[in-house]
């Protein structure tokens, strides 16, 4: 057995026989080098050809895998499919405001933000869904009672992605808070002031995209066509919004197999 197990696994560095005392101890720390070659090379004859790992089903259970869908976005409703030029026009609008943004990114960065504007640490989630949303949206609570007070207060409405503020947030902070609101329209209807900020993070996202980035934007994508389809009363506007976002991701950031098929 053992001069098979030399022939498929041959040496690497063959050692001949070695003159050992007649007093040689494995088991003590070798004293010369032929020592502790002939050492090793009882050690390995020691060990089993076939380890089998022990296995605790009871652990799998806890950890089991999360299936991921990957398939792509769900057909836009009869009717309500762009056209190839119209997504060809949206790509080029979107690329020239992404230009435009890194253009002018530092003086818009420099410019003052009023007192108002307190921007979350990048770790509040809950922070970030009332400064974008408002608390209205986020809380869903009826907008009629304001319509009687002047002015406008940003903390029930929320902040529009000013480029000021925009301007000032790196790329950590655009892919958490993209992932912060995508979460919530998971699970909430599709709003304006939730499509202004998804098309503005979209335009701070840069390219190549990292893993996390490109995951998020496909989830982005999937769920603005499902939403689209299950809207029972199809308002024009928020179809076409739903279309904008689906066109960006799958023909800006080159996710072909999200994108409408041209009407």
């Amino acid at each position: 057995m053992e001069s098979a197990v030399e022939e498929l696994m041959p040496r690497l560095l063959p050692v001949g026989d070695c003159d050992l005392p007649e007093d040689f101890d494995p088991s003590v720390p070798p004293r010369t080098p032929q020592e502790y070659l002939r050492r090793v090379q009882i050690e390995a004859a020691q060990c089993p050809d076939v380890v089998v790992a022990q296995i605790d089903p009871k652990k799998l259970r806890k950890k089991q895998t999360v299936n991921i869908s990957i398939s792509g976005c769900q057909p836009a409703p009869e009717g309500y499919s762009p056209t190839l030029k119209w997504q060809q026009q949206q790509v080029a609008n979107f690329s020239a405001v992404r230009q435009s943004l890194n253009k002018h990114r530092n003086h818009w960065r420099s410019q003052h933000l009023d007192s108002n504007v307190n921007m979350p640490k990048l770790e509040d989630e809950e922070g970030w869904k009332k400064f974008c949303l408002g608390e209205r949206v986020y809380s869903e609570i009826d907008s009629r009672s304001d319509n009687e007070n002047l002015g406008i207060d940003y903390i029930k409405v929320g902040f529009p992605p000013l480029l000021s503020i925009v301007s000032r947030m790196n790329q950590a902070t655009v892919t958490g808070v993209l992932e912060y609101l995508i979460s919530w329209f998971g699970e909430k209807k599709f709003t304006p002031e939730l499509g202004r900020w998804l098309y503005a993070l979209l335009a701070c996202l840069e390219k190549p995209l990292l893993p996390e980035a490109h995951s998020l934007i496909r989830q982005l994508a999937r769920r603005c066509s499902e939403v689209r389809v299950l809207e029972e009363n199809k308002n024009e506007e928020q179809v076409s919004a739903l279309n904008l976002i689906i066109c960006l991701v799958s023909r800006y950031f080159d996710q072909r197999d999200l994108a409408d098929e041209p009407s």
